[in-house]
């Protein structure tokens, strides 16, 4: 006696959520020659409804390989006794030649779908962005480029040439290839900055009703990005050479103004010109929220620098006054350190101090941090060890006196905070110098290490509530951080202004996806990053089953893998569903005769 291969579908049931739910399995039972089965799992297939268990038991036959005549059973076990015939439409299938095609990422463009129609972007793209005469669906290529930037950025070259292929957006989206063709790409970005500000009233709206958003603290700063790429002939494009704060002098720039709320959803952004001074970028910005949102009871937090004493005197005096809390440059510091010297500490929280000190229309805050203490001391102590072991090493070396005087200016636009502490004489004439340490200007540095000024126009006087009011500002730094690093909204490739902002744009709707995240997951599962849960939600797969048929076609299953533990639990907690698997398809005998060439 030979190997009896048999295959059925086995169910299993499971109570969820307080519905009964069935999952399904492909699962063969072998008859060895000395008498025993042995049972093996071919196939997760996940939970499918009741047309799809009627399209599997039309869709494969079981087989007793080496014998003339295949043998019928049920394919599910407890329907076996009521198969008494071979069924016309059923298939018979050749287990031995079962082949796994095209293995794409699936789980987390699955859930970038999800958060994208969650936040109703489906229905507001459609109606702004009309199907062309073509049929592309312009919508859905932005969903593409949008997926790309929050999952694996790069170059839309990249996206076209490799990653949609690798991905499952394809069958998320019901398209072929085509859609990621690279003239589409770049084609869409063309449709969007009109509806920039509208997006954004959307947005505003949706995150209203999902989390309950309010508006009445606001964040304000600015950041940069650079183009590797030569200087723009156009006077009034907006790359333009400036202070860079990725520390790229030599590379033309945009600067980036962001507002956004305390959990980091933003209200709005600008692209400026990339020599904008900061201080300049402030009372636009007041204005435009001011005429969108009305002039209601909001507090504005801002880093200094950004907000010029014309500014501040302003927003002091206006109807009614403009509330703010902002950092102070140190140069202030240094003026007030007389007048808070006799004012007494205030414990804000365990290891953070503030002293108080009320001018004219206006209270100041002194904080000192012991972590922020430790860190600005190990910083100094490194860099001045670096600085000090580099002028060791110049002093015995045989220089030219410009050679030396290049050197040293090297060395001090390394470490310019280390440089200050030391001083440094060359002589006139000859290549040395001389260096020593500045004890008076090392004790005062060491005295104000850790400590930061404050100022506000509000009337409240907790120490405690005005620093982690100010503490707020770094989810703004968190949301920049995210856009040039997790969302890589460099480099950048397009070369005109409009696609640059473009860009810019579909870099800050997969910010939005992300922070939509990130609020779900502080409510449902604390402790996990947006960016952790797209890693666990990478990890599902999509996977097509070709099983060839005895009469030359073949029997095609695109599968989901099954979620692993862990990632089960992660959606349970997100109350997410995974949708059912798809349903099977079959080729002609054609078509399969024309795969096999």
């Amino acid at each position: 006696m030979g190997i009896i291969a048999v295959m059925f579908l086995r169910s299993s049931s499971r109570q969820k959520n307080g519905k009964q739910h069935r999952y399904f399995s492909i699962v063969e039972n072998k008859r060895l020659a000395d008498g025993r089965v042995v049972q093996r799992h071919v196939l997760y297939l996940g939970e499918i409804n009741s047309s799809q268990e009627l399209a599997w038991r039309k869709s494969i036959e079981v087989l007793e390989e080496g014998k003339d005549k295949p043998s019928t059973l049920a394919l599910f076990p407890e329907d076996r006794c009521a198969v008494q015939s071979v069924d016309e439409s059923m298939v018979r299938v050749r287990l031995s030649e079962l082949r796994l095609c095209r293995p794409r990422q699936w789980g987390a463009c699955w859930l970038v779908v999800k958060l994208w129609r969650e936040l109703e972007l489906d229905r507001f793209w459609r109606e702004r962005l009309t199907t062309s005469r073509k049929g592309t669906r312009w919508e859905d290529v932005l969903l593409v480029l949008v997926a790309y930037r929050l999952i694996a950025p790069g170059s839309e070259w990249r996206l076209h040439r490799q990653w949609f292929g690798q991905s499952a957006l394809g069958d998320l989206l019901s398209a072929d290839s085509s859609l990621a063709d690279s003239h589409k790409l770049y084609g869409c970005h063309d449709l969007l900055l009109e509806h920039k500000q509208p997006l954004f009233d959307h947005l505003i709206g949706r995150w209203r009703d999902l989390f309950n958003l309010s508006f009445e603290v606001l964040l304000y700063d600015l950041t940069s990005t650079y183009f590797e790429s030569n200087p723009p002939d156009d006077d009034n494009d907006k790359r333009r050479f400036g202070y860079s704060r990725d520390k790229r002098r030599d590379c033309v720039q945009v600067i980036i103004a962001l507002i956004v709320t305390p959990q980091g959803f933003p209200l709005a952004y600008e692209v400026l010109a990339g020599n904008t001074k900061d201080s300049s970028t402030l009372k636009e910005f007041l204005d435009k929220i001011e005429k969108q949102y009305g002039k209601a009871e909001r507090i504005w937090l801002m880093d200094r620098g950004i907000p010029t004493e014309k500014v501040l005197e302003q927003m002091r005096h206006s109807d009614p006054p403009v509330k703010y809390l902002v950092g102070t440059p140190k140069g202030r510091l240094s003026r007030l350190e007389k007048q808070l010297l006799d004012k007494p500490w205030h414990q804000a929280r365990p290891g953070v101090e503030v002293k108080l000190l009320a001018q004219d229309d206006e209270l100041y805050v002194l904080a000192q941090s012991d972590d922020r203490v430790n860190k600005e001391r190990s910083m100094r102590r490194r860099q001045l060890k670096g600085l000090w072991a580099r002028l060791k090493q110049l002093s015995t070396m045989k220089l030219k006196r410009e050679e030396l005087l290049m050197k040293l200016g090297a060395a001090k636009q390394k470490t310019p905070s280390a440089w200050r502490l030391v001083q440094i004489a060359v002589d006139q004439n000859n290549a040395v110098f001389t260096y020593r340490l500045n004890r008076d200007k090392l004790r005062r540095q060491r005295r104000r290490e850790g400590r930061y000024l404050l100022r506000t126009n509000l009337t409240e006087t907790d120490p405690a509530k005005l620093w982690s009011l100010y503490l707020q500002l770094v989810n703004v730094e968190e949301a920049f951080k995210n856009l040039k690093g997790d969302l890589a909204i460099r480099p950048i490739f397009h070369q005109s202004e409009k696609r640059i902002e473009a860009h810019i744009l579909v870099s800050f709707l997969a910010y939005c996806l992300h922070i939509t995240l990130t609020e779900r997951l502080r409510l449902l599962a604390p402790g996990l990053t947006a960016r952790s849960a797209l890693e666990k939600f990478a990890a599902m797969q999509m996977i097509d089953v070709h099983l060839p048929t005895t009469d030359g076609r073949e029997l095609i299953l695109t599968r989901t893998t099954q979620p692993e533990p862990e990632l089960q639990l992660l959606l349970d907690k997100l109350k997410l569903e995974l949708p059912a698997q798809p349903p099977p398809k079959i080729t002609t005998a054609q078509a399969s005769a024309a795969m096999a060439l």
